[in-house]
């Protein structure tokens, strides 16, 4: 007999022999069968949980392929920036968070947008150093490739007019005065992150808390964190403690790769619900820090074409380091955003593949923001995953044409073109850089309306995909880049039993409509992390 059933529902499996059914069956932490209600029925016993599903939708559970986690928990409940449309605004709200802390602690996170300021313009210290005597200030850009700092925080640094720019980063200065503006970008933000005093594991261990209670809100059942051994030795606690909700699939940074090769890691070892992934490396910064790495120059800013992240230096520095991976059988996840940072990951990996010839690495370039049109079909023919966050086309999309003009545009998030030329497309959030939301990300790729109303019909409309594609790169193709899809991303016998109720049958919706969309229950290895109490599923 079963131990829970789900029945009367319109469950989408994402398997290609069977996808459709209308009930189906756990035992333990498995689908014990999937199919019909007059098939489901005789595994119902007196113990048996029965879930009715009154026609909701049932998915495989949402895999993220691309977060930051942990820091996505801290941010939870930090000063909220992103929203924020002037400076008058901006300033009131960290001067709020100053006043609920006491003198002497960090102000941190904050994820603020220049781009939706009236007018646009960077953040400067003089914003916010009389607001904020008291208090160090570092609060990031949302994509975290760029930082404010106030006067005290500058001083607590060692930051002035004489100190030189890092390699992969800038310290920006007044054009006048050459003092710094409180504006680091890139490596020049590590000057800082230096000297902020790292949280208590007790305060890491609430922020986990926190991101797993979002990510089930949202009906994630598997993270991909881009993260470091301080955040595993967190989730390693939980995982004793029973206190998993997600399965995580963690990536160290690639600079670690001496110390995972002297401890033997091989990607993928650990428990179902805790994997050590392998290495994750970063070619460049980000298009709104204007860091992203360029051939040509950026139209609103036509003095540089962007930074190379510190990864790359000293020059070889990053061959060297996926040759060790290849040798050692360890799957590398690498940031790349402009279409030369692209261009020379793609060159490096090409050489490698070539040399060391066929396997099953699957290696991914995260991001894959713009792609020259060569460069797309090159991805695809090497193997390699394009790893992308589809929420960020209908948020950069509002504004980055002005930055790159509209010809480097028309690859940008080249979502079709990378399925037609063959690639492995698969979908992630960025978390906290976007929401941790897979339905939100799904309607971005379907419709790519951007946020602020200006394309109805679509940004770059000739690059949307189709609903089943883009649940495919949250479900199957995500399972697939974790070397997990014998294991999950599909509902079928003998697999994990993770899945996602959604309120309303997506597949039905107008594409403007799948926003609306809400989960109102998940489950990860056959329990409810997750149930919103009005859908009357639990009785």
């Amino acid at each position: 007999m079963a131990d829970v059933v789900l029945i009367n529902g319109m469950i989408r499996t994402m398997a290609e022999n069977q996808p459709l059914a209308e009930a189906l069956a756990i035992k333990q932490n498995r689908l014990l069968r999937v199919g019909s209600a007059t098939e489901i029925k005789p595994l119902i016993g007196l113990n048996t949980k029965v879930i009715d599903l009154q026609g909701k939708l049932v998915l495989p559970g949402f895999i993220d392929c691309h977060t930051h986690f942990l820091n996505g928990g801290f941010a939870l409940k930090a000063v909220k920036l992103r929203d924020c449309r002037s400076r008058e605004e901006f300033v009131e709200r960290i001067r709020q968070k100053a006043s609920e802390l006491p003198p002497g602690s960090w102000i941190l996170n904050g994820d603020w947008d220049h781009e939706q300021f009236t007018p646009v313009e960077l953040p400067k210290k003089e914003w916010i150093d009389s607001v904020t005597p008291d208090h160090p200030v570092c609060l990031n850009r949302f994509d975290g490739h760029m930082v404010l700092l106030n006067s005290l925080a500058l001083k607590i640094a060692g930051i002035d007019k004489n100190t030189v720019s890092p390699p992969g980063g800038e310290i920006v200065r007044d054009p006048h005065t050459g003092e710094p503006t409180g504006i680091l970008k890139d490596a020049a933000c590590d000057l800082v992150y230096a000297r902020i005093p790292e949280p208590g594991f007790a305060e890491k261990l609430e922020a986990a808390r926190m991101a797993l209670k979002e990510a089930a809100t949202h009906g994630v059942t598997s993270v991909h964190d881009m993260s470091d051994p301080n955040s595993f030795e967190v989730y390693e606690e939980l995982l004793r403690e029973g206190e998993l909700t997600a399965r995580l699939y963690v990536y160290f940074q690639i600079n670690d790769i001496e110390n995972v090769i002297k401890l033997r890691l091989k990607s993928g070892f650990g428990h179902p619900f805790l994997r050590w992934a392998g290495l994750k490396g970063f070619v460049d910064g980000s298009l709104g820090s204007s860091t992203a790495y360029f051939f040509e120059p950026y139209h609103d800013n036509p003095a540089t074409c962007g930074l190379l992240a510190a990864h790359m230096f000293p020059e070889g520095i990053m061959e060297r380091r996926l040759r060790l991976a290849d040798e050692h059988g360890l799957q590398v996840a690498i940031h790349a955003i402009g279409d030369r940072a692209n261009a020379l990951i793609l060159d490096i990996m090409e050489k490698i593949i070539k040399e060391k010839g066929p396997r099953d690495r699957r290696w991914r370039i995260e991001h894959a923001q713009h792609l020259r049109r060569e460069d797309i079909s090159r991805l695809a023919r090497l193997g390699l995953i394009a790893s992308m966050q589809p929420y960020h086309a209908i948020d950069d999309g509002c504004w980055a044409e002005k930055k790159i003009g509209p010809e480097r545009a028309k690859t940008t998030y080249a979502f079709r073109a990378l399925l037609e030329a063959g690639a492995t497309l698969v979908f992630g959030s960025d978390w906290t850089v976007a929401p941790l939301d897979p339905l939100a990300g799904v309607y971005a790729a379907v419709t790519r309306r951007t946020l602020d109303g200006r394309n109805p019909q679509g940004w770059i409309p000739e690059q949307k995909i189709t609903l089943e594609e883009a649940v495919k790169a949250y479900t199957i193709k995500a399972a697939q880049s974790e070397f997990s899809e014998e294991e999950k991303g599909t509902l079928q016998e003998g697999k994990l039993a993770d899945l996602v109720v959604i309120d309303r049958d997506i597949f039905k919706l107008e594409p403007e409509e799948i926003i609306k969309a809400r989960v109102i229950l998940t489950m990860v290895d056959g329990r409810v992390v997750f149930a919103d109490k009005n859908s009357g599923l639990l009785k």
